[in-house]
């Protein structure tokens, strides 16, 4: 089901970018609202449903459109309920979440993390070394499965044709979203590839280790602003002066 006249979006992780310094996040809605046009609101994010309600409520967050959880795998269309078992549809053809579970305990350093999720192993890693030793082995046994590393310690395995980016890119494809005003915005490794989709991106000041090592690109934006004032300095840059400029 595509929603009619949506000309701009903004495709967001929480934690650390929208959320994270208050007072921007309340400018950040504010400014939206005064905008002569809607702002679609996307939440892409590495918690997994309740915990990201949880969060909505205690910032007083306005619902999205759409959510996407579990590092992207797990999507909820508030208007279209059905969009969720289609995206769990694609992820189901090549996943084998026993297979992973037997190689990474054959690994030592890492610890399961508890989450309520059926397209996603989630573990913290004791050091960089155990990432690159379970790395190796699922890359030897040919199991598919993407794996990210986020924050110096998060380790998320998915389905290969999971995380944010490709649930961010099926969701603008289903929608028929291609031709909106879209920024993405982002702080850690689990955000890298819906950064690199090549729509407008912004890496806020704040972010992680991993994301400055990014290569520079034109459609990616370096906020020197934390938070959502990093968002509201890349909307600027790449939406408001590009229109005063025509």
């Amino acid at each position: 089901m595509k929603r009619e006249n949506v000309t701009h979006l903004l495709a967001t992780d929480l934690d650390g970018t929208l959320v994270g310094e208050q007072e921007m996040t309340a400018f950040l809605l504010d400014y939206y609202k005064d905008r002569p046009y809607q702002v679609e609101l996307v939440y892409v994010t590495g918690r997994h449903y309740a915990s990201t309600m949880d969060l909505i409520n205690d910032e007083k967050l306005p619902m999205p459109s759409v959510l996407i959880s579990d590092v992207g795998t797990e999507m909820y269309d508030f208007n279209d309920p059905a969009l969720h078992e289609r995206w769990k549809k694609t992820l189901e053809e090549q996943w084998n979440p026993d297979a992973i579970s037997r190689i990474v305990e054959l690994c030592s350093g890492l610890m399961p993390q508890s989450i309520p999720s059926t397209h996603r192993l989630s573990y913290y890693a004791e050091s960089d070394e155990a990432v690159e030793d379970v790395k190796r082995k699922l890359i030897d046994s040919s199991v598919p499965h993407k794996l990210i590393y986020s924050s110096g310690r998060d380790v998320d395995i998915l389905p290969p044709n999971a995380g944010k980016g490709e649930a961010l890119s099926f969701l603008i494809r289903e929608k028929g979203w291609e031709e909106a005003n879209i920024l993405v915005a982002g702080d850690s490794g689990n955000d890298r590839d819906m950064l690199t989709l090549g729509y407008p991106s912004v890496i806020v000041g704040n972010c992680q280790e991993e994301l400055k090592e990014l290569p520079d690109h034109p459609m990616i934006f370096r906020a020197q602003r934390l938070c959502a004032g990093g968002i509201h300095e890349a909307w600027e840059h790449f939406f408001e002066k590009a229109a005063a400029v025509k």
